[in-house]
């Protein structure tokens, strides 16, 4: 199984509550460091999309 180290977002400074991330057998997965348990997989491209929305406001509304 090859698996990255978890990533903290740099947006989370010295806290603890934080989304991380990490590649995972060709994944990519999402957690929130104060709920290790639930992790989000998707695929590279699903992610880059999902990020480059983020970037252009798609999801501010939800804010």
């Amino acid at each position: 199984m090859s698996e990255s180290k978890w990533q903290k977002s740099s947006y989370s400074g010295a806290t603890n509550e934080c989304v991380e991330v990490r590649t995972a057998n060709g994944l990519v997965e999402l957690r929130e460091s104060d709920t290790g348990d639930i992790i989000v997989r998707t695929t590279p491209t699903k992610f880059a999309k999902f990020l480059q929305g983020i970037k252009a406001g798609e999801f501010d509304h939800h804010a």
